[in-house]
């Protein structure tokens, strides 16, 4: 064996050195899953367990995903997969083929940066209810919240920014629910909903103006979409004030930002989406579930050509998905990132304090 260079030492040892101090972080870990994993049991779900390897990786414009290359053993004809952004197409069909309730923890990647609360392999927590609609997961993600504390003898969660702000959040005051038209009204002090000329795809006029009229401290770009400009506000004015204090649903989002969420059936311009926010950051992306195949394959096509004309790349649609929804029964499901929970319930201030180890290139970011 090759004499091991003074620098791989190094690294080694330092590794170590982090492993030991946030060990108290992982043995919770556990302890949180755990907890969860009953909570689902109690509710009679079926745990399941679905491939990572997948054809689509996802079609959400902005999420890239990892590409792999399958090759048999003759090495003819090699297939193109990708590391799935989320389990959803696989956890749907199996609701198609019949399956009630159910859950998985499985782990996850995005193609994206890495930060205090990214890292791009990290474990989500997705579930689905058959026969209810996204008000009921509102009342399940407020459960898990009370389960997590309790499973860890926390009384409240905690995330220190960057910037060395420390947020705080309980559960014993119950949740906020907040429609994004509100948030907006709050935060921003104008109608978002309003600066919408078109439903399916807004221009950014209305909202570019609205921006300048009220003297907001965003930046807009030529190539800025309406979007873009959405997510700066939320960025700049909103996020930082949600889940303080108690956490915070906000719910109603636009109908083009629906991606694979019905529409409400009071509003044909707003969808029944919800996130799920604590102490500022989002932990959790819930819909009542689109199960019409026409609709949702044109939401595809849409953002296949968004993402084409963004990156110059996009991902294959998974048609054996789309065909599956026909036979989709009503529900409702959600993503929940539980590296970024069980940071804010332990206090950790970084997400990788809840990894047992980190992709070795990665350690110094």
């Amino acid at each position: 064996m090759n004499k091991l260079s003074n620098d791989t030492i190094h690294k080694f040892n330092n590794t170590k050195e982090v492993f030991e101090k946030k060990l108290p972080f992982l043995l919770q870990r556990n302890k949180i899953i755990k907890a969860i994993k009953t909570f689902f049991e109690t509710e009679k779900f079926t745990e399941v367990d679905t491939p990572i390897l997948q054809y689509s990786p996802g079609m959400e414009v902005h999420l890239f995903g990892f590409e792999t290359k399958f090759n048999d053993i003759t090495g003819n004809n090699p297939q193109k997969l990708y590391l799935h952004t989320s389990p959803e197409f696989s956890m749907k069909k199996l609701l198609s083929f019949g399956l009630q309730n159910i859950f998985q923890f499985t782990h996850t990647f995005r193609n994206e940066v890495v930060s205090p609360t990214h890292y791009p392999e990290f474990t989500m927590l997705e579930w689905y209810r058959t026969g209810y609609n996204y008000k009921k997961l509102m009342t399940d993600c407020e459960e898990i919240l009370r389960q997590t504390l309790a499973s860890i003898n926390a009384t409240y969660f905690e995330y220190t920014t960057p910037q060395n702000i420390k947020k705080t959040c309980y559960t014993n005051n119950g949740i906020e629910k907040l429609t994004i038209k509100e948030a907006f009204e709050k935060y921003c002090h104008f109608d978002i909903l309003s600066t919408i000329d078109n439903p399916e795809n807004p221009s950014k006029i209305l909202l570019s103006n609205k921006v300048k009229e009220l003297n907001l401290n965003i930046n807009i770009t030529d190539i800025d979409t309406w979007d873009d400009i959405f997510e700066k506000l939320m960025f700049e004015y909103i996020e930082e004030n949600l889940g303080i204090n108690k956490p915070t649903i906000l719910y109603e989002y636009p109908i083009h930002q629906a991606a694979l969420s019905k529409q409400s059936p009071t509003n044909k311009n707003i969808a029944e989406r919800f996130e799920l926010y604590v102490c500022g950051i989002e932990l959790a992306n819930a819909f009542t579930e689109l199960t019409d195949r026409s609709i949702q394959e044109k939401r595809f096509l849409k953002d296949q050509k968004t993402k084409k004309d963004l990156y110059g790349s996009t991902f294959p649609i998974d048609e054996e998905f789309l065909f599956s929804l026909d036979n989709l029964q009503s529900c409702t499901g959600i993503a929940m990132g539980i590296d970024r929970l069980i940071m804010l319930a332990t206090h950790a201030k970084d997400i990788k304090d809840t990894l047992w180890i980190e992709i070795p290139f990665l350690q110094d970011m």
